[in-house]
């Protein structure tokens, strides 16, 4: 349980900081691209204002994200065109990478593309109208771009190299964080198996004495009240016992190989006169020659809780089946079981939660304080596997295991 809630933990902090981490780096590399493309598209809009080139910063101010030096740094070439698309004028001058052919070219893609601003290749390209004329011009944006797939580069690097740093430091620290934690666990346990074994001591002399009783008094009312409150203050203190040392670290159970089906159907086969006995349908599906690697003592420990759950719960005529199967890879054990009542959905996700009772109304009828599913759960837990329950129609419980077969 501690391991589980330590995963979680460092999951949960993972996942976090991974969110945080990726929002950052693609919020600040997305203004960057922004304000490169702003800027390219400024200095187009100045080019094609002034009909292909800069104008005279000698004598006007340049704009803000500009300086004298502009015109010389930057490259550009423009094609002038009419309503027909047909070429008028070719501006090559400022550039040296692009002669009057390549102008052409690109010039009747972007035209082809039908978009009014853009890139092509590692140019921004922008319409401008003159008169009865269009003009296109491009800037060339290598550099820029170059510089902003360093930036991000460089910057996912650094997160994710601070991202695994977090990971390691967090994994360092969370046995730090958990100890607390841990130990009151384990306390908790260990106050569990100790009042366990105090408590039947005074439970063995209980049940002596009124044994003692019966042979004097013969059987009466109250003798038999005592006697059944101590069978069940007896089983609830076994079942808490076995379920704190299964969840115990370290504590590993024997796994052998047997055959699940044989035990399965010794199990169930006990409570099937019991189920006569109440009117109760039952019904029994056991496919053979199953083998499985695991604890067998504990395997019928899982058969007898699940059954004896199903049977306290199913109403009178009512139906309670068993079906144990090999699927793929998987060994499938299914209990199910008709109720009187209709069980909320809601109730479905709690019901292997210790104490947990869907009719605490019915406690008195049935006995048992609802821990019986949470052993269970600790044994299909022990084994690798999985446990859930379900309500196919509303008015019935269904509790599904499902084993690996191989070993766990």
């Amino acid at each position: 349980m501690i391991t589980r809630i330590k995963t979680r933990f460092i999951l949960l902090s993972m996942v976090t900081l991974f969110v945080l981490l990726a929002v950052i780096v693609a919020g600040m590399n997305v203004m960057n691209y922004k304000t490169i493309v702003a800027d390219a598209d400024s200095t187009l809009d100045l080019i094609a204002t002034n009909k292909g080139a800069f104008p005279d910063f000698s004598r006007n101010k340049p704009p803000k994200h500009m300086t004298k030096e502009t015109p010389y740094e930057s490259r550009y070439f423009s094609v002038l065109m009419d309503e027909n698309h047909q070429i008028i004028q070719i501006d090559t001058s400022r550039i040296k990478a692009v002669d009057t052919k390549k102008a052409v070219e690109y010039a009747a893609a972007v035209v082809k593309a039908g978009k009014k601003q853009g890139f092509i290749g590692g140019y921004r390209f922008l319409f401008s109208s003159e008169c009865d004329s269009t003009r296109i011009v491009f800037l060339d944006c290598d550099k820029r771009i170059a510089s902003f797939q360093t930036f991000l580069g460089i910057s996912s690097c650094m997160a994710l190299g601070g991202y695994l740093a977090f990971f390691f430091v967090l994994l360092f620290f969370s046995k730090i964080i958990m100890k607390p934690v841990t130990e009151s666990y384990e306390k908790q346990k260990q106050f569990i198996t100790n009042a366990g074994h105090e408590i039947k001591t005074p439970l063995a002399i209980i049940q002596a004495d009124v044994d003692v009783l019966e042979m004097e008094l013969g059987e009466n009312e109250w003798l038999n009240d005592i006697q059944k409150q101590t069978n069940r203050l007896a089983a609830l203190t076994n079942d808490l016992i076995c379920l704190s040392r299964m969840e115990e670290a370290g504590n590993s159970m024997p796994m052998l190989e047997f055959s699940f089906s044989d035990v399965v159907s010794e199990s169930a086969a006990s409570f099937h006169a019991l189920a006569q006995t109440q009117g109760k349908v039952f019904c029994c599906d056991i496919q053979p020659m199953i083998s499985f690697v695991g604890n067998e003592t504990a395997i019928r420990q899982l058969v007898n809780i699940l059954m004896d759950n199903a049977l306290k719960y199913a109403p009178q005529n009512g139906t309670i089946s068993i079906t144990a199967q090999k699927q793929e890879r998987l060994i499938a054990l299914i209990v199910f079981n008709t109720t009187e009542n209709p069980i909320p959905k809601d109730c479905l996700p709690m019901v292997f939660e210790r104490f947990y009772r869907m009719d605490s109304s019915r406690s008195t009828q049935t006995g048992g304080y609802g821990i019986g599913l949470s052993v269970a759960k600790a044994i299909v837990t022990a084994h690798g596997g999985n446990i859930y329950a379900s309500a196919p129609d509303g008015r019935s419980m269904e509790i599904t295991v499902q084993f690996p077969i191989a070993p766990h």
